[in-house]
């Protein structure tokens, strides 16, 4: 949890009531709390509980020291004794911060009953209008398929915040074992390290680590600069910000034969906020970075800046609302792909810190995207941070303090399987959009290979899940009597079903332009067969005869004038009645028809409801057609 020492204090804390009551709290726990000491605020304070002191500004400092060195058990205990005494006396970032310690135990539905009253107070805060009922349902259908394994160089300490500079693993730790301990958790300062090829892990040379905190590297494509956070000391000095706290700058340092060196800080640097966790864009002409500067939605937030070609840097820009919420956004990075990756714990998620996904980040003021949680087993209920990725072969590394690591914080590998996409995809007729049935379905993948045989069912539907380093697919629909459909689609999606709809061409011959036959129609509100379409019925029974295999499929429709489920009703009836006068006058067999009726759905000119026509007009809807659909 030490990435709390680098960006806690920084990015949420700056925002912590840090005051106590005075009466009942002793001043050397007042003290602790303020220097932000928190486990021996905790011990302090669990003394002063012990003796009776229920004070609820003493249980709220006593929930917080838990809560920001991950002691979700503990903070939750104290967190819902806090809220039992105040009720809605008590300032609803509790009932946030309650909410996320249950998620940190596992306390799913009583997190989110705790996390509907913070609804209830805040309905306009972001983290009220993204909760969802569904969330972790739609978490686990996010889930994908990976192989985590916890790296050997983690130690009982902190160590987290990966890159990779010439193919070697840097990262941040506080393994020191010689430097003073840092008084939020009691552990040694971070330092950047990097793992050698033997296995060993040694401060990375040059500059660069300092007896403070430095971490969260980003390293140009040529090897030659790195971005890195440090607190804010710089030639000596060690400064605070108005708030006296020690915050985080972003540094940036040239690589030269004996290491890293010509150190400076970045130029949008602030004494009085924060700037830390710094990732390149894929062409390195943006810096994004998290901050807690004025503009800020909330603890801390994304943004961006441009690096121009004289090296100099444009002006920050928040990138809003898609991205930020009034909870903590930090941790960015930008794949190989253009998509960014982010820990928050604004958006919903499993408890603490958990990894996001927002496609083609470059495009976020165009785009229609949203964060989509990464899900499981990336994301738990602890806190799920620096997340990096080659989504080329899928490969990458993860920062979390999760139930069963080694430290604090601890370093995860990963390969994500093949990414497994759920596709449901459905068959119909293109002219009528009826279902058709036990079609064959071919699915190829971007190589034109044949990878899934199917069949649709009989609603038409058929179902796969698919997977591969390339997204791209089509698949190759055929049925007796319809004309092969083919339809492409990508698998690259955050959808969490994909649907296809593969509309098939009938393979079929009109009748009345085979045999030249006058149309057929019905009167007004009428199934009878008309004189004259008896002359044409003939015509069609001799051509049935002639040719006994053939098979003809009748589908009658009305005008647009009545009810639309009437109009359905009487234009079965007119097939009904067309059907039965071939059986019973031409002597037809049964099995060489078919029909349906339409209703008004398919009318042959422009006499819809809010179009005045001539009765001629209406005349023209009124109508059967005759396809021959087997010769």
């Amino acid at each position: 949890m030490k990435k709390r020492l680098l960006i806690l204090p920084l990015l949420t804390l700056l925002f912590v009531n840090v005051s106590f009551g005075q009466k009942g709290v002793a001043r050397k726990a007042k003290k602790t709390y303020n220097n932000l000491s928190y486990v021996k605020t905790t011990e302090q304070l669990l003394e002063v509980v012990n003796e009776g002191n229920r004070d609820p500004e003493l249980l709220e400092n006593l929930a917080n020291s838990f809560y920001y060195n991950g002691k979700m058990e503990e903070a939750s205990q104290w967190y819902g004794e806090l809220i039992a005494q105040k009720g809605e006396t008590i300032n609803p970032e509790n009932y946030f911060r309650y909410s996320q310690a249950l998620k940190g135990i596992g306390a799913y539905d009583k997190a989110d009953k705790i996390l509907e009253e913070f609804i209830r107070l805040q309905p306009e805060d972001s983290r009220s209008k993204l909760f969802q009922a569904d969330y972790l349902e739609t978490i686990e259908k996010r889930s994908d398929n990976f192989e985590m394994n916890n790296l050997e160089i983690n130690t009982a300490f902190s160590d987290f915040g990966t890159s990779i500079h010439q193919e070697q693993l840097i990262f941040a730790s506080s393994r020191g074992e010689d430097e003073e301990l840092y008084n939020w958790n009691e552990q040694p300062f971070l330092d950047i390290y990097e793992l050698n090829a033997d296995g060993t892990a040694t401060e990375i040379k040059g500059e660069i680590n300092t007896k403070y905190h430095e971490s969260s590297t980003a390293f140009t494509k040529d090897g030659k600069t790195v971005y890195f956070t440090r607190n804010n000391y710089y030639k000596g000095e060690f400064k605070k910000n108005s708030k006296r706290i020690h915050g985080l700058k972003i540094y940036k340092a040239e690589l030269k034969e004996e290491g890293w060196t010509n150190i400076e800080p970045l130029s949008f640097n602030s004494d009085d906020y924060n700037v830390a966790h710094p990732a390149l864009s894929v062409d390195e002409t943006k810096l994004y970075f998290a901050s807690d500067m004025e503009g800020t939605l909330g603890a801390s937030d994304i943004y961006v800046v441009a690096i121009n070609e004289d090296g100099s840097y444009g002006e920050p820009k928040n990138l809003g609302s898609k991205i930020n919420t009034e909870g903590r956004e930090n941790f960015p990075y930008v794949s190989n792909k253009g998509t960014l990756y982010f820990s928050s714990d604004g958006h919903p998620g499993l408890g603490g810190l958990d990894v996001f996904s927002f496609k083609n980040i470059e495009k976020i003021t165009t785009s229609n995207n949203k964060p989509i949680n990464v899900g499981k087993p990336i994301n738990s209920s602890k806190d799920d941070f620096e997340y990096i990725i080659n989504e080329t072969n899928y490969k990458g590394y993860l920062s979390s303090n999760r139930k069963g690591g080694k430290g604090d914080d601890d370093i995860y590998s990963f390969t994500r399987n093949p990414y497994l996409q759920y596709i449901t995809g459905t068959v119909v007729d293109k002219n009528t959009t009826q279902i058709i049935a036990d079609a064959d379905v071919l699915i190829y993948n971007h190589a034109n290979e044949l990878v899934k045989t199917l069949k649709s069912d009989a609603n038409g539907e058929f179902s796969l899940k698919l997977s591969g380093s390339h997204s791209d697919y089509k698949s190759q629909v055929t049925k007796a009597n319809y004309k092969e459909g083919v339809e492409a689609f990508n698998i690259d999606t955050d959808e969490l079903e994909l649907q296809i709809a593969i509309k098939l061409e009938p393979n079929e011959v009109d009748l009345f332009r085979l045999l030249d036959l006058n149309p057929i129609y019905f009167d007004f509100d009428k199934a009878i067969i008309r004189p004259e379409a008896k002359q044409e019925l003939v015509k069609i029974i001799n051509y049935m005869k002639a040719y006994p295999n053939t098979k003809v499929d009748i589908r009658s429709h009305t005008d647009s004038r009545g009810n639309k489920s009437y109009n359905l009703d009487l234009s079965k009836r007119r097939t009904k009645s067309t059907i039965n006068y071939l059986i019973k006058e031409g002597g037809i067999e049964a099995s060489r028809l078919s029909g349906q009726g339409y209703g008004e759905t398919i009318l042959i000119n422009k006499c819809t409801t809010s179009v005045k026509c001539s009765e001629e007009e209406h005349q023209a809807n009124r109508r059967s057609e005759f396809i021959l659909v087997e010769d």
